[in-house]
């Protein structure tokens, strides 16, 4: 009796292979993995200008890498050995204590407060008002920050601004830079970021529904228990955001405080980045003065760990 032969399960020698069809999640890989192609370059980039330097800087904090004498010729690695010495060193508990106090003043509370200020006056003043406030406030911003330090250091100066305004309505006005340095910095600062804040907010507030507002305010709500509970839980996203950005901006500020006090008189103004400026370049330790840097990377790093976790939005 003739039966039919089973299939074979092997192709013939040179016949097509047969593929099975891609599965679902194959595609979506493949589908993924296509749209992030053309995000290449960018990534290469953000890798070479962005994490290098912070390995470099990182890797350089373990070294005894200078600009001049021996170590500039042969660094060796030195393991802990600036770290102990940083922590060592009188003047680093003064400069992470004025950062922090730099940083609270001028961002968290200034910058921010001022903003969201403003960006409220914004949304209720008429066209002139928004006008006017809006070019004085934003040209403090779009200035290039040399000059912005420059007009901070005229205005504050012993003979500068602010002192003849007050001499001119019979109030004799302080040396600021020399008896209020981290005050001076500190205003100057603020006048020099609140734009950001302003402007972040001013987009955020128009997110906050209008029926909701005047809902409550039917309901006899006073202004601040509008504000309090209805507009800064709608934008709590924004203030999560410009909270990380101002932070980190202001951790990095280096030339307003170097050219309004140099981060003196004495270190009485020497904030971490002058601090690191100092001791990279002035005395020439560039280890040492990279371990600073990671320091500060260290500080921007807890202070957006506290944001996103404080501040984290609930899931909608």
């Amino acid at each position: 009796m003739s039966t039919t032969p089973l299939a074979p399960t092997l192709s013939a020698p040179g016949a097509p292979k047969r593929t099975d069809p891609p599965t679902p999640r194959r595609r979506r890989t493949l589908r993924q993995a296509s749209r992030a192609v053309p995000m290449l370059p960018a990534v290469v980039l953000l890798v070479v200008f962005l994490l290098g330097p912070v390995v470099s800087s990182f890797s350089g904090s373990f070294t005894n890498s200078a600009l001049t004498g021996a170590s500039a010729a042969n660094q060796q690695f030195v393991g802990l050995q600036n770290y102990v010495e940083l922590f060592q060193d009188p003047d680093f508990p003064k400069s992470v204590v004025l950062t922090v106090v730099f940083l609270l003043a001028s961002a968290v509370v200034g910058q921010n407060v001022l903003g969201l200020g403003l960006a409220l006056l914004m949304r209720s003043a008429n066209r002139v008002v928004r006008a006017v406030v809006g070019t004085f406030v934003v040209a403090a911003w779009v200035l290039p920050e040399i000059v912005a330090s420059f007009a901070a250091y005229a205005f504050f100066n012993d003979t500068g601004t602010l002192n003849t305004v007050l001499s001119s309505i019979g109030i004799t006005g302080a040396n600021w830079l020399y008896t209020y340095p981290m005050v001076a910095v500190v205003l100057a600062n603020i006048w020099r970021g609140t734009a950001f804040s302003m402007l972040v907010y001013s987009a955020a507030v128009q997110e906050v529904p209008e029926e909701i507002t005047e809902s409550a305010e039917m309901d006899g709500a006073a202004g601040w228990q509008r504000l309090v509970y209805i507009t800064l839980p709608v934008i709590r996203r924004s203030i999560s955001t410009n909270l990380m950005l101002t932070t980190l901006q202001t951790l990095s500020v280096f030339t307003l405080i170097f050219v309004m006090t140099g981060g003196g008189p004495g270190t009485n103004s020497s904030t971490l980045p002058i601090l690191a400026y100092q001791e990279a370049f002035k005395f020439s330790q560039l280890g040492f003065g990279t371990a600073i840097a990671t320091i500060l990377l260290v500080v921007g790093a807890v202070f957006s760990i506290i944001y996103i976790k404080a501040l984290k939005p609930e899931v909608d």
